[in-house]
């Protein structure tokens, strides 16, 4: 008795072991998505991007109703329901706050992570560990367009969440739940198009009831024959309309590698080209196998895969553009998801074919984070320095500046609808946050100073009335905390942001320009210093 007490001494202490592994490792999962929801908090209140405020004068009246009609037109060549209908209960109901839909995206991610991790067929520490790379591809930082504008998260996000939750349900042979879901993203947006062919891809592989596999297959054929009959003809996004087939699978494969580095397209192109080949390998291999175990069990992330290149390809057939960033549009933030998706197949088809231990698991995942987090970061920076410009939205906005709101595109027609819905910064907590003083105040004239010619430029030869205007100042080195727009008596007109940055490496600001301006000042230290520079001086 004693001795077999002793020989189980090891077993219980590995056991022991694995539980502390498995809670560590959920504690890793659990920390991008906080990263995630963290920084979609901190990102700005308004909706800054062209798309919501489009959308949103489409389907609002003037005097804020809703308009069931437009729902149903298409938006960027895509059918556009659920998307709408989130941005105006965003606009009635939370006053047009970026934050609630941000919160909402990481949400829904998170929903296609637990979804996912239903599907693998590991357990103990090799699941966790999984799981936890899982959490930090779908969370990573190269998504970070998603969380930090809601226009881009919202628009891509349900749609390709619901489509996850299709090919999982199909997975598990609950195919009304599969159709449902399948049907849902189909009006959300045109990324959940794929969907039917991957949900009977899965069943076909599961050797479901034919009926069963034919209808997601027969709905898919009807879907994709309707948008191609009703679309708008005209191209989008800069496209190229040209066949262009090698500029179009660079496109492809960028997408599928994104996720590996920040802004490099060679290397997204060959370690995407690496995702696919295997990828289809795989798939073969899940296709000679139909119906037997294996096959059963790879068949949601061989359709979840399947999913991801469709998605792919239709980035590739829609979006390449040598106007992109780098020259590939593939590189764009928010298609990493497709990315994201395709190496998690990945992970889960390999992990299962070729059985991980234990111990193993911890080191593999705790590289994989890190080569995820550290790429992404990079990639996190710069969509924020993308959109760090147009932070003067809501000044705009307030100064009704319809010429200003055109160059800043947003819809001038959306402001009847704002106001009625008092969307911010309609809704009587605006402030330009600049030393406590608003549009209409006076600056006291005793705070201001005139910053040197050689210490700032104002990027226009005149301060015209209801246009953007961009600079620079160099306050000893620092930047300002604001910036302001003056009459010639101190009646403040307009305003903006500092601190952003400039190819040139200045501290730029950025402000809307009121009636009657004469001057731009940047506020620093309780000290307001007027920008003298002109680019005609």
């Amino acid at each position: 008795m004693v001795v077999a007490e002793r020989a189980a001494e090891p077993v219980v202490r590995e056991q022991e072991q694995q539980r502390w592994w498995v809670v560590a490792l959920g504690l890793v999962a659990a920390a991008p998505v906080l990263l995630a929801a963290w920084e979609s908090v901190r990102t700005t209140r308004v909706n800054v991007l062209l798309d919501y405020w489009h959308v949103l004068a489409k389907v609002t009246s003037d005097s804020g109703s809703l308009e069931f009609g437009p729902l149903w037109s298409y938006h960027l060549e895509q059918p556009f329901v659920l998307p709408s209908l989130l941005f105006y209960g965003d606009a009635a109901w939370f006053g047009g706050d970026n934050r609630v839909l941000t919160l909402l995206t990481v949400g829904l991610l998170v929903v296609a992570l637990v979804a996912m991790r239903s599907m693998l067929a590991v357990s103990g520490v090799v699941r966790a560990g999984v799981v936890a790379v899982f959490a930090f591809l779908l969370c990573t930082p190269h998504l970070a367009e998603l969380w930090v504008q809601a226009t881009n998260g919202i628009s891509w996000v349900p749609a390709v969440v619901l489509s996850v939750l299709a090919v999982v349900a199909a997975h598990h042979g609950r195919l009304g739940f599969a159709l449902a879901a399948a049907a849902v993203g189909t009006v959300s947006f045109g990324a959940a198009m794929p969907v039917w062919f991957a949900v009977a891809l899965v069943l076909w592989l599961r050797r479901e009831r034919w009926w069963r596999v034919v209808v997601p297959a027969v709905v898919g054929v009807v879907v994709v024959a309707g948008w191609l009959a009703t679309r708008p003809p005209e191209a989008q996004s800069m496209a190229s309309s040209g066949f262009a087939p090698v500029a179009r699978a660079k496109v492809v494969t960028a997408v599928l590698g994104s996720v590996w580095t920040s802004a490099t397209p060679a290397v997204a192109v060959v370690v995407g080209a690496a995702v696919g080949a295997v990828l289809v390998g795989l798939g073969i291999a899940a296709v000679r196998r139909r119906g037997s175990a294996e096959a059963v069990a790879d068949a949601g992330w061989v359709g979840l895969a399947a999913y991801a290149v469709a998605v792919a390809v239709l980035i590739g057939l829609g979006r390449t553009t040598p106007a992109a960033p780098g020259g590939n549009a593939g590189l764009i933030s928010r298609y990493a998801l497709a990315g994201v998706l395709a190496t998690c197949a990945l992970i889960a088809l390999l992990v299962r074919r070729r059985p991980v231990p234990g111990r193993a698991a911890v080191p593999l995942a705790a590289v994989l984070v890190a080569i995820t987090f550290v790429t992404g970061t990079a990639k996190a920076g710069a969509v924020r320095n993308s959109y760090a410009p147009l932070g003067v939205v809501p000044v705009a906005l307030r100064l009704e500046g319809t010429q200003a709101l055109a160059t800043l595109q947003v819809q001038p027609a959306v402001l009847p609808a704002a106001k009625a819905l008092g969307m911010y910064p309609f809704d009587g907590t605006y402030t330009l946050g600049c030393a406590n003083l608003e549009l209409g105040d006076r600056v006291d004239p005793t705070r201001i100073r005139d910053l040197p010619r050689t210490g700032g430029v104002v990027d226009a030869p005149t301060l015209a009335a209801d246009t953007v205007v961009a600079g620079w100042a160099d306050l000893d080195g620092r930047a300002g905390t604001c910036a302001l727009v003056t009459t010639p008596d101190g009646l403040v007109v307009g305003g903006g942001i500092t601190a952003l940055p400039r190819p040139d490496g200045l501290s730029g600001f950025r402000v809307v320009v009121g009636t009657g301006a004469s001057d731009v000042l940047v506020h620093l230290d309780g000290t307001f210093h007027r920008v003298l520079g002109r680019p005609d001086a």
